[in-house]
């Protein structure tokens, strides 16, 4: 399993917009197949700076969500709201594998 951190950078003054951005994806990215951890948007701190994060089982598994997420009807409404009201300044997408685990966990296990 790995995780898929998206950093996206905002504009501050369109938060409402992704906002429903990430409500939208809260029900695309799951039918497409990953497992969704969650969007998180600014609340404290930096008005500019929001997550979104999912594990997926591996690059190959990621490869054909992709393929699901872009010709779902709501995953291309919503790659199309996001381009035509500009609120995402700049995203970068890194996959992770968890290091650590709980106590009585083992390693990778959720």
């Amino acid at each position: 399993m790995i995780t898929c951190f998206i950093r996206y950078h905002i504009d501050p003054t369109k938060k409402s917009q992704f906002i429903r951005y990430a409500e939208n994806w809260g029900e695309a990215i799951p039918r497409c197949g990953a497992d969704l951890i969650g969007y998180f948007a600014p609340h404290e701190g930096s008005s500019t700076l929001a997550y979104g994060v999912y594990n997926i089982e591996n690059l190959a598994a990621y490869e054909q969500y992709r393929a699901r997420l872009a010709a779902d009807p709501m995953g291309r409404e919503n790659y199309e709201f996001a381009q035509s009201k500009k609120f995402i300044l700049r995203e970068d997408r890194t996959f992770l594998k968890l290091a650590s685990h709980p106590p009585g966990g083992k390693p990778g296990e959720r």
